[in-house]
């Protein structure tokens, strides 16, 4: 009774816990894209420089990162050789760079809910890569159900009421470069058993971004910026509150996969999607279409399919890994059990010879 007890506490304890760091990893998550319109938005905050914004993020990251490894020694600095960092996280920098670029720069000319309705594509985008870098295998199967998301997303494109076809080109190169990025992690880190934790992440990642953005900053932006100067204020209040939201998503995405798993936070993702096009709808007034919603539908089908498969085939690997360690164990007793007979038999022998 008391074992039992304190089991379904434990259980019961670890569920609580689980759902806490999801509805953290929602919440943040969530601010970071709201906070992002907001000032990226001509009608609202009116600062339409996306570059400069990751800029901003990145730098903060970056010394937040530095501070917590080089003065509070609170995480360890992964081993990474030179040859390692040049071959490896810089070109992981350059996409992440990219990534945020593009997709930043696509809340100035789409709505939140229509950007979450083509992030819907993330799915399809690492299963292409990875079929095309010989990272996944192709099956018809999953390829079909990649094809079911497309039609969705095309779909609740066709009835978007402002449609932008740059904002859409934008958006969907963020996603294209973010799912090479997440293919080259698993080929070029995971594959070498290097794990960075997302503050190590910041600390390698984060200065390289910084150096790949300033190209296109210099060129795109630093000459608006210089002629908007006389009529901007620079909120510090704003730009830095928004900026520790951006590091502490990345905190929260370290602590949801590590407590749980990757595709639970690939599941809490699709909740955080439909909140935000909910709260787009009824807070800040974008316009969401019938046709939006039965697009955006079957694309959210087909992705809760993709996330069932991939729970299914993680669980097929578990069971797999389990049938082989049971028979090593065997095979280790049956081992054993042959020595002990054969040393048995040795000592009756000399026994009868004596």
């Amino acid at each position: 009774m008391g074992k039992g007890s304190a089991l379904s506490e434990g259980v019961i304890r670890k569920i609580i816990v689980s759902y806490a760091y999801v509805a953290v990893w929602i919440f943040l998550s969530f601010t970071v894209i709201v906070y992002n319109k907001y000032i990226l938005d001509r009608k609202m905050y009116d600062w339409p420089f996306p570059i400069s914004l990751t800029m901003i993020h990145m730098a903060f990251c970056s010394s937040l990162a530095f501070l917590l490894i080089r003065v509070f020694k609170i995480v360890e600095p992964a081993s990474l050789s030179r040859e390692m960092y040049l071959k490896s996280v810089v070109p992981i920098g350059a996409l992440y760079s990219l990534s945020l670029w593009f997709s930043n720069s696509a809340y100035i000319y789409l709505s939140v809910s229509f950007i979450q309705m083509l992030k819907a594509l993330m799915p399809v985008a690492v299963y292409s890569i990875g079929v095309m870098l010989k990272k996944d295998q192709f099956k018809s199967d999953t390829m079909i159900n990649m094809v079911s998301i497309s039609v969705g997303v095309a779909i609740a494109a066709y009835g978007e009421a402002k449609f932008d076809g740059f904002g859409v080109s934008l958006q969907l190169a963020a996603v294209a470069f973010e799912a090479t990025r997440l293919v080259l992690i698993q080929i070029l880190l995971t594959s070498k058993g290097i794990t960075l934790n997302p503050i190590t992440s910041l600390y390698y990642v984060a200065p390289c971004c910084l150096v790949f953005l300033s190209v296109p900053w210099f060129v795109v932006e630093l000459p608006l910026l210089k002629e908007q100067t006389s009529g901007f204020h620079f909120d510090f209040a704003i730009f830095g509150t928004n900026s520790f939201c951006a590091f502490a998503l990345n905190l929260a995405v370290f602590l949801l996969v590590g407590k749980t798993s990757a595709l639970t936070m690939n599941v809490a993702g699709v909740v955080k999607d439909w909140l935000l096009i909910a709260f787009s709808w009824s807070v800040i007034k974008d316009t969401v279409t019938p046709v939006n919603l039965i697009g955006y539908g079957m694309a959210f089908f087909g992705v809760a399919y993709y996330n069932h498969a991939k729970l299914q085939s993680l669980k097929a690997k578990d069971a797999q890994k389990k049938a082989v360690m049971l028979e090593k164990e065997e095979a280790g007793k049956l081992l054993e059990e042959g020595q002990r007979q054969n040393g048995s038999g040795r000592n009756s022998s000399e026994s009868s010879d004596d």
